[in-house]
């Protein structure tokens, strides 16, 4: 018999119990609702902060709930991070997708066998020349006692007719760019102090998700499946609720979007901030097999 989590009603902990229905809704099938609000109030316990800036903003932690299980994305693990931020005085929650997520996009598009991401340290040994090599070769002592401190990270995919696709790599001084765009980068509560590696490695799977498939229609259907909840359960009883709380006005449409009120545009795939002059990217990311494997490509 599955243990039942107790929870206090009211506390951030109790909305997700509260509104597990409103979840089960929007998640994919293969998706058991009780056990992904589960790993949600286990993020909680796990993170005084989080919690802290969930109560503060309840409908911010529920907004990026919602956007995590849209994508079918566990929230407070690496495939979706719940990130405290104070933005204009107050605390709240900003859902920002992990490595692991966008690879879990990649994979559920069908068009991938495998995906590879590795961080290449000091004392690794690497190397790759586009144009000669299909893919890199790494190299790890394993019996050092310290592979030193990150260099390089890169991806590719297999494709399942054994292609490969372009091959991302990254050195210490793309990702200090990528970090630098990135909102709240340097605070204590940011995935790229808390998970640097993982960071680094979401960076690289960032670039590659330009050149695989990606499950963008699946996404879009999920919003839709949100649109379809707030359009039909917005009473007393809803997700849609949370306008009549004295902390915030959001209703669910906005409570879908966990940026909702941030001063800042993420990438709708991958959950990447990015500057807002950037060019925007196609709907749809295809792999062209005769794309020239040295560029990147024009977003």
């Amino acid at each position: 018999m599955t243990a039942v989590t107790r929870v206090e009603p009211g506390t951030p902990a109790g909305l997700v119990q509260q509104y597990q229905g409103d979840f089960a809704v929007v998640l994919p099938s293969h998706i058991k609702p009780e056990t992904w609000c589960r790993v949600a109030i286990g993020a909680l316990r796990r993170d005084r902060n989080l919690e802290q800036a969930a109560r503060s903003n309840p409908a911010s932690f529920l907004g990026a709930l919602l956007d995590a299980a849209r994508r079918g994305l566990e929230p407070g693990t690496e495939q979706y991070y719940l990130v405290p931020q104070k933005v204009k005085g107050q605390m709240q929650v900003r859902g920002q997708m992990g490595y692991q997520g966008v690879v879990e996009l990649i994979y559920r598009a069908g068009a991938v066998s495998s995906v590879i991401v590795e961080a290449v340290r000091q004392n690794d040994t690497f190397s790759y020349r586009p144009g000669r090599d299909a893919r890199p070769t790494h190299e790890i002592d394993w019996d050092a006692e310290d592979r030193g401190p990150l260099r390089l990270v890169y991806a590719y995919a297999v494709m399942k007719d054994g292609a490969t696709s372009k091959v991302v790599v990254l050195n210490k001084h793309d990702i200090a760019r990528a970090k630098d765009s990135s909102q709240g980068a340097n605070s204590a509560y940011s995935p790229w102090v808390k998970h640097e590696e993982s960071m680094w490695l979401k960076t690289a799977v960032h670039r590659l998700a330009k050149w695989v498939p990606t499950s963008a229609e699946y996404m879009r259907e999920q919003l839709r499946a949100v649109k379809a909840v707030e359009a039909e359960q917005v009473g007393p009883g809803s997700i849609g609720a949370v306008r009549d709380q004295p902390v915030t006005e959001t209703g669910l449409e906005q409570a879908a979007d966990p940026h909702a009120g941030d001063e800042f545009v993420a990438d709708e795939v991958t959950g990447e901030v990015i500057d807002e002059q950037d060019p925007p990217r196609s709907e749809y990311a295809t792999y062209d097999p005769d794309a020239d494997p040295t560029t990147e490509p024009d977003w």
